[in-house]
């Protein structure tokens, strides 16, 4: 009996009224808003994106990393549509509601903090970021931010002086924040050790910034933009001693790692160290704008009244739906699921790194994973082309694929975590055969 496809390709990609609409995308949108993948959605659920050609894919993209739970999981459209039809917005420091208290309660119940912990609400990761910036600095009454090569935490003024890309994210965008220093993160493939990168923040101490007008250290657990590269364990508790010693907040960016996406909740569960402070965004509302900041309630109080906030901060329509996505997480054990969708890829990514010598490394944590891309095993040197040249023959079968990496030669995998077993093996044959197309 044969079984059914959730991929359904009926026109060439892009179809022709993807074309059109994307044509008049050009003449209306600003254009550095660049469009990477080369279809127009029509509807999306679960784990697949059709488009307005009746064209149907699974998407490994996530809405980059957004969508932990799927594409439209009818418990989050259901918290939705009745939230929306109670009320939409007052904004919560003028009219509080409940739903940003329960969520809070949620949320700091399921963070990895011992003590007593707080959490507040904004719009977008950037937000967050910013904002666990100023809870730092009012705790410690100190002004400089340390962050680390490849990191990402957003595009707004400060956070985008933490990211470390310049192209297309930095380039012509300054002048920057001040008093924000970067350092090595630890990437063992290339050469750089958790030793060598704690050394590094250990003499930026003496040559860059006094440790004592240091505010916070902000870090990935796993770098997201940066081409998925999990922090070694022992670089993780190194910063947690540096910061104890120094007073430093440390803050952990979890924007992309968290809501199960590691194995784990939260990915800082790996390293058996608790961060001061975390940031949440992408997937906690399942698309929703909404993003946090969760960490020890001395720090979390240090601000004074009306220190943080905004008109949209805490949106009840986003926060019922991030309720429902806490639901979907206990109901359907995603946490548990992440990890053996990250076994099931991770052996089949090993597979083709035995094939193809332009696979150099295959890295990450639970189903947050990614293949490296490089011209050779021995020189090691970036493959960007090859990564994007493959993303676009996946398209071309059927599967959304999303790049990562300072080269631009790493491709991550985003897909939800409630993707069934035989879209998950349908979408890795596709993967499979863009790289047989390509590299073979």
């Amino acid at each position: 009996m044969a079984t059914t496809r959730a991929i359904h390709l009926q026109t060439a990609v892009p179809g022709p009224r993807s074309r059109e609409i994307l044509e008049r995308k050009d003449r209306a949108v600003a254009s550095p808003l660049a469009v990477y993948l080369p279809l127009v959605v029509a509807e999306a659920h679960g784990s697949t994106v059709t488009d307005v050609d009746g064209n149907t894919f699974i998407d490994f993209t996530g809405g980059v990393g957004v969508l932990n739970v799927g594409h439209t999981h009818p418990r989050v459209v259901e918290a939705v549509q009745e939230q929306a039809a109670r009320f939409i917005h007052t904004d919560f420091t003028i009219v509080p509601y409940e739903v940003y208290v329960s969520l809070a309660e949620r949320l700091v119940a399921v963070a990895p903090f011992s003590g007593p912990a707080k959490a507040a609400f904004f719009n977008a990761g950037s937000e967050a970021v910013e904002n666990a910036v100023k809870f730092a600095r009012a705790y410690t009454r100190r002004p400089a931010v340390i962050a680390f090569d490849g990191g990402f935490h957003g595009r707004t003024l400060l956070s985008l002086s933490l990211t470390s890309k310049t192209h297309p994210y930095k380039a012509g965008l300054g002048p920057f924040a001040p008093e924000v220093y970067r350092v090595p993160f630890p990437y063992e493939y290339r050469g750089i050790s958790a030793d060598a990168a704690l050394d590094a923040l250990e003499h930026a101490f003496l040559t860059v910034v006094a440790p004592e007008t240091v505010a916070a250290i902000v870090m990935e657990p796993v770098l997201g933009e940066g081409g998925f590269v999990p922090a070694p364990r022992a670089f993780v508790e190194g910063v947690r001693a540096i910061c104890d010693r120094e007073g430093i907040v440390f803050v952990a960016d979890e924007v992309q790692t968290g809501f199960g996406r590691t194995g784990r909740m939260f990915a800082m569960e790996h390293f058996g160290v608790e961060p001061d402070l975390m940031t949440v965004a992408k997937s906690i509302a399942a698309g929703l704008p909404l993003s946090g900041v969760v960490g020890k309630a001395e720090i979390m109080d240090a601000p004074v009244a009306g220190g943080v906030g905004g008109t949209f901060v805490g949106n009840p329509v986003a926060q019922a739906a991030a309720l429902a996505v806490l639901d979907v997480f206990e109901e359907e054990q995603l946490v548990e699921r992440s990890r053996r969708i990250g076994e099931t890829i991770r052996g089949r990514m090993l597979a083709w790194q035995e094939r193809f010598p332009a696979i150099g490394d295959v890295r990450g944590l639970g189903a947050m994973l990614a293949i490296e891309l490089v011209e050779g095993r021995a020189t090691k040197a970036p493959a960007p082309d090859i990564a994007t040249t493959i993303a676009a023959e996946a398209v071309q079968r059927g599967l959304l694929l999303l790049k990562a990496g300072v080269h631009g030669n790493c491709i991550r995998v985003l897909c939800p975590l409630t993707i069934d077993d035989r879209e998950l093996d349908e979408a890795l044959g596709a993967w499979e055969e863009a790289l047989d197309a390509v590299l073979a």
